[in-house]
């Protein structure tokens, strides 16, 4: 076996569903669209695929943050699995991945089906939801440090990190207000996007405080919608669409504390090791890379993906973003080309891999990276959770 099996691997096929703040169809319904059309992209059929996972599996809970498991789609599909995993316990939302890489790697599957189908939208029309806890629940697990202060929602959760980084960095508001202009100006070429218009620096600074620093244009945006991905041992890739997408790199390091309220260092969360592990099984280098597709849950995982990957100096990430020039389509470091989580709806990041991949055949059309990208990195972060991966166009 490869000592690094991420490198025998490849997507092969994208796919998504209408993406909307009010889903036509039942997230099902909408998983399917996905799964199919991801299926039809990599020029396979349903007999084709052996194996499925997805993150973090069906919750059942109504919040719409994960309300499609492997069981119901895979009998809707009447598919025959090698291999199948789902579960929230990993190393941040690319965990799915990081294991059908495994399970490719021990001969499990060829063809691994990954999917993501957020629901919120339609979930936040009928009561207060939260994709985590709710008032009266009975809060396990990190949480139930949080549940006391009525501190429910994630942007509660993640601020006081946010809050040191803007100490210690000196970040101004009007600085980081380029993350959202930027990324809604790449959303505004997108039309799967579901925020397209566009906001300037005033509008970012009109938004309200919802806990300090974080704002409103801070925020990803709640979806309805679905993602899919083919990943495929590279040989079975070579016989596929597309011109072949590899994996060269992950990264999963869980070599921090893992908690919410105690991890350190805190303020930039536990992207560095993380980092540091999937520059350390490439010879590829950040200046290697074309494009980052970085975790936008809130504008500051984006900055400190910046920092944490070397495209900037730790604290330097307000002077490389300032005016969007840098980060912009045609910049230095372009990030986030659809919109992300923050314009084009918050799919926890495999939006940003069907992006990616997009952007690496040439088909991104008015939003395409210009001088033909070969490399693009992946990200997805949250405290103690964090993944990385890089994907290479051979």
């Amino acid at each position: 076996m490869n000592r690094f099996p991420e490198k025998q691997t490849a997507i092969t096929g994208i796919g998504m569903s209408e993406i909307s703040r009010g889903a036509s169809k039942s997230a099902l319904g909408l998983t399917i669209d996905a799964a199919l059309a991801a299926i039809e992209d990599a020029g396979l059929s349903r007999d084709d695929i052996d194996g499925m996972a997805t993150w973090p599996g069906d919750r059942g809970d109504g919040t719409g943050m994960s309300d499609v498991g492997i069981p119901a789609l895979q009998d809707a599909l009447r598919l025959e699995l090698g291999w199948y995993s789902n579960a929230s316990e990993t190393a941040g939302q690319f965990g799915a991945l990081f294991n059908a890489i495994g399970a490719i790697a021990a001969g499990y599957c060829r063809h691994v089906l990954l999917f993501r189908t957020m629901y919120e939208a339609s979930a936040r029309k009928t009561g207060f939801v939260n994709a985590l806890n709710k008032p009266g629940d009975r809060v396990f697990g990190p949480f139930q440090w949080f549940a006391p202060y009525h501190a429910y929602a994630p942007v509660f959760q993640q601020a006081p990190m946010f809050n040191l980084y803007a100490h210690r960095s000196g970040m101004t508001d009007e600085q980081r207000a380029w993350i959202a202009v930027t990324q809604r100006k790449n959303a505004g070429l997108n039309p799967n996007a579901v925020f397209r218009d566009p906001i300037t620096v005033d509008d970012f600074l009109a938004s309200p405080v919802l806990c300090t620093p974080a704002r409103l244009l801070d925020c990803d945006v709640h979806i309805d919608g679905s993602t899919a991905i083919i990943l495929s041992h590279v040989d079975a890739a070579k016989e596929t669409a597309h011109p072949v997408t590899r994996i060269e790199a992950v990264g999963c390091s869980m070599r921090y504390r893992n908690s919410w309220v105690q991890l350190e260092p805190f303020d930039i969360q536990c992207q560095p090791k993380v980092a540091k592990d999937m520059f350390n099984r490439t010879d590829l280098t950040i200046d290697d890379v074309d494009m980052g597709q970085l975790y936008n849950g809130f504008s500051f995982h984006t900055i400190n993906w910046l920092e944490n990957l070397g495209v900037c100096e730790r604290y330097g990430a307000k002077d490389f973003i300032d005016g969007g020039h840098n980060i912009a389509l045609d910049g230095a470091f372009p990030i986030n080309t659809d919109g992300g989580a923050m314009s084009a709806g918050r799919m926890h990041a495999y939006g940003q891999v069907h992006e990616a991949v997009t952007q690496l055949r040439g088909d991104a059309g008015a939003r395409q990276v210009p001088n033909d990208p070969k490399v693009a990195v992946m990200t997805t972060a949250g405290g103690p959770l964090a993944g990385a991966f890089m994907l290479v166009r051979d």
